[in-house]
């Protein structure tokens, strides 16, 4: 027995053999452990192995036939499990103009919307509305004729009721309906009778604890919209009151008179004509493009344009001395075309920032104004799959009109011949790189990283950055112009116009005018993921405020306007 013993002894005396032998154990081990708990998970989920019902049902059949036009949920059985009634809840909107519930007209279908108190009877309020999106009640949905006949999209993994809502608030829809645990309509009245509650039993595929309708059935909420939000008509932007041009055929080509007038009737025909505005002036609808002659540049108040249409009562059509404009999707081309340099320029131009603070916004806007593309001193492949061509040349191709670039070292500077500085509010740019540095260009950083270690750090070492960065291309920069970022927002016309004179090039009129509809381009977040409280401690503010003096004062000393009003720090 000894002879044996002193063999495994000599055996394991061997360091390698041991280590490897360890190795074999532990995962050994490992897999008895996950082979038992899969054995008691089965088991406490009963026949069905606790897969969702619709996966047994098969969901193949039902993204084919959800866009309304495929057969109906008939043959499909599905299994109701008794569970706890979840929650419901509301995104976080500041409460605004919602508009009211428009009527039926011309026979598109009943307005069942005045009916939703029938489904609150017996329900808590508490978890029918928190001032922010109200729950009202479940419906019948039929493939062949929508109770919301707004937008619509699938997530068959991630939906849940928060991001539905979201995406219709966005556009400006007043409700929002959940189907089938993971399909979105948006809509402005519904267009259906009231189902049982118990019929709504499917959870959200992106949140368990919440329930997303049912086979043909729609949770809807009815939702608080930002002042924002509220300035869209389903895909349509609100533009505004404007008087009636002097030259209304050249200003507006397509005009018709229709029956029962509402935007939704002339937003659809100027969009089949493929034009980029439409306009109503009492009865009449009128479509075209924004040129010197409508510029929308002078708005009037909307108070100006308060005559109610013939077909929704509660939407203002304008009249004959002022028109009420909405932008339709219909993309104007007239700034779309873009290329490279005709020659090799011997000069080379900067768009200079610190990261975040707007630099991929301003290439998009520089390229459509002027119709050539912009460099950068990195490679970005993002970029140029969105379209940035110029990415791919070596900044020193001068193929380009100018060059993207974060440096701000006095070689790296002097390197350029010229340069557009661009400058954005601390507190704004250094929340959006941090976004950028663990979302991506249009994603968001997670809560994890605004509360954990990585938030506190990023600020400690940035915000000098943004400071140091605008402070040494003033020191060393040749030809500098200053863009602060919220300037261009606020008056992009004139500003992008200084900027394209500043590049040496001639302005097209035309072409801004068609910048300004095609501003936002691929690379804008949402905004929808903002956060619900202030991440910067009193102390990051008063680092930061100290920093915005020293560029404010910087700038003066250059004879140059100091940093605007919002980025000053407050009294305290």
């Amino acid at each position: 027995m000894a002879r044996p013993l002193l063999k495994i002894q000599r055996y394991f005396r061997r360091k390698p053999v041991r280590f490897f032998s360890f190795i074999l154990l532990y995962l050994a081990a490992g897999s008895l452990v996950f082979l038992h708990s899969g054995f008691v998970g089965d088991s406490s989920t009963g026949a069905n192995g606790g897969r969702d019902p619709l996966v047994a049902s098969g969901i193949g059949n039902r993204a084919a036939s959800s866009d309304g036009r495929g057969v109906g949920m008939k043959g499909r059985v599905f299994k109701e499990t008794r569970r706890p009634t979840p929650r419901r809840y509301g995104p976080p909107w500041t409460k605004g103009a919602a508009g009211k519930d428009s009527h039926d007209r011309e026979g598109r279908g009943i307005d069942y919307t005045s009916t939703w108190n029938r489904a609150l009877k017996g329900r808590n309020a508490k978890d029918l509305d928190d001032g922010r999106a109200k729950y009202i009640g479940c419906y019948i949905d039929d493939t062949a004729k929508r109770a919301l006949r707004g937008v619509s999209f699938f997530d068959y993994k991630k939906m849940t009721v928060f991001r539905c809502q979201d995406n219709c608030a966005e556009r400006g829809y007043l409700y929002s309906g959940l189907e089938f645990g993971a399909e979105c309509y948006c809509g402005h009245k519904i267009q259906a009778p009231n189902a049982s509650e118990s019929e709504c039993n499917m959870e959200c595929k992106g949140d368990k604890g919440n329930l997303c309708g049912g086979a043909n059935r729609l949770s809807i909420y009815r939702l608080e919209l930002s002042q924002e939000s509220a300035r869209r008509y389903g895909s349509a932007i609100f533009k505004g009151c404007f008087h009636r041009p002097d030259n209304v055929t050249l200003a507006l080509p397509i005009s018709a008179v229709i029956q029962n007038m509402s935007v939704e009737k002339c937003v659809d025909m100027c969009t089949e004509k493929e034009l980029s505005l439409a306009v109503l002036a009492g009865d009449r609808c009128l479509c075209g493009f924004p040129t010197p002659h409508f510029s929308l540049h002078e708005m009037e108040d909307e108070d100006m344009c308060l005559h109610r249409c013939h077909g929704e009562e509660f939407e203002s059509c304008g009249n004959d001395k002022y028109f009420v404009v909405y932008q339709t999707q219909v993309q104007d081309n007239r700034c779309m075309d873009r290329r490279f340099l005709p020659t090799r320029s011997k000069q080379l131009m900067a768009l200079a920032s610190f990261p975040g603070a707007g630099n991929t916004w301003a290439r998009h806007l520089i390229e459509l104004a002027t119709g050539f593309y912009t460099g950068s001193y990195y490679f970005d492949g993002s970029l140029y799959n969105k379209g940035f061509k110029g990415e791919r040349d070596h900044w020193r191709s001068g193929r380009t009109i100018c060059i993207k670039t974060h440096e701000s070292g006095k070689k790296e500077i002097e390197a350029f011949d010229a340069s557009i500085v661009m400058i954005r509010n601390p507190y704004k740019a250094l929340m959006a790189e941090f976004n950028r540095k663990y979302g991506g260009h249009i994603g968001f950083a997670s809560q994890a990283h605004w509360r954990g270690k990585e938030w506190p750090e990023f600020v400690k070492n940035y915000s000098p950055w943004w400071a140091s960065h605008t402070l040494d291309w003033l020191r060393y920069g040749r030809n500098v112009h200053v863009v602060h970022f919220e300037e261009l927002k606020r008056d992009l016309f004139s500003k992008l116009k200084d900027m394209v004179l500043f590049l040496g090039l001639e302005v097209a009129e035309n072409r801004l005018l068609c910048v300004e509809g095609q501003k936002d381009g691929n690379f804008k977040r949402s905004g929808l993921r903002k956060l619900d409280y202030d991440p910067y401690t009193p102390e990051m503010r008063t680092s930061i405020d100290e920093l915005v003096m020293t560029v404010d004062a910087s700038l003066k000393k250059r004879n140059m306007a100091g940093v605007p009003k919002e980025y000053r720090p407050t009294p305290r």
